[in-house]
């Protein structure tokens, strides 16, 4: 069953472009080091308000990112320009 997980936070409007060039960078940097993740996506609610939403193909996917992130150099960058970072998770239960 697939899993999802919805990072808010807020960031510094001027930091916009290099938050994408970092995301980008970790998300290769997760696909790469953890198989399993099917789908990453970064929006923005405001200037200030961003969601990043991944979706993985199960929860050991997921479970294995999780162990090697915090150890990746790109995680760090990429939230080193975060503040008030929130973090859900969900199953999909029903796919349309």
């Amino acid at each position: 069953m697939s899993v999802v997980t919805l990072t808010r936070f807020r960031i510094d409007p001027a930091d916009a472009a290099e938050l994408r060039l970092r995301h980008a960078a970790l998300v290769s940097a997760i696909r790469s080091a953890a198989p399993g993740l099917a789908e990453a996506r970064l929006g923005k609610l405001d200037d200030e308000t961003w969601i990043g939403i991944w979706r993985w193909e199960s929860t050991e996917g997921l479970r294995a990112a999780r162990e090697i992130a915090p150890a990746r150099p790109e995680s760090t960058a990429a939230f080193s320009l975060a503040r008030d970072v929130t973090v859900e998770q969900m199953e999909i239960i029903d796919e349309g």
